[in-house]
């Protein structure tokens, strides 16, 4: 029985499917975005995300660790270098799975997996490097207070010019 039992094993032995997610990964991260199967690329995510949380902090010791996720020295560097300084502002969730429906040979589900910041039709703006901010759940309110209090003043100000060409 697999009580409990999260992993979506892909009808493959452990070697297998690591060596699979190995490839799919370095493919992903060379080409940024990639076709295959939903339940592939459903498996694919949950391996990459946190080797992309892992280049944001450029280390030594993470880089041994994601090289040994990948086994591919040029995916890290890529890793490391380009998609890092994409996703520096970014808290999670690096990319995106898009149904593509199905397979004419097997009716087997297709979807498209990207990097969220390489994609220039979503995108707010290329090359648009975000800053780190601290992201609190009840940090909206107050940057609303703070953004107020300093409208008003300029609204008095504004108020007070016309009021004096009246005057005259």
């Amino acid at each position: 029985m697999r009580h409990g039992d999260k992993i979506n094993n892909l009808g493959r032995t452990a070697s297998h499917r690591k060596a699979l997610l190995k490839n799919l990964a370095s493919e992903l991260i060379k080409h940024k975005r990639i076709n295959t199967t939903l339940a592939k690329a459903k498996a694919l995510r949950t391996f990459i995300e946190p080797l992309v949380t892992k280049a944001k902090d450029n280390t030594t010791h993470n880089r041994r660790v994601v090289f040994s996720y990948l086994q591919n020295k040029e995916a890290v560097t890529e890793l490391f270098g380009a998609i890092a300084e994409k996703v520096g502002g970014r808290p999670g969730g690096y990319t995106r799975i898009i149904k593509l429906g199905i397979r004419l040979g097997d009716n087997a589900e297709t979807a498209m997996i990207e990097l969220v910041d390489f994609n220039e039709i979503y995108g707010k703006g290329k090359g648009e490097v975000k800053e780190a901010a601290k992201r609190t759940r009840r940090g909206g309110s107050a940057r609303k207070k703070a953004d107020d209090t300093a409208a008003a003043p300029a609204a008095e100000a504004t108020e007070e010019k016309p009021a004096k060409k009246a005057a005259k």
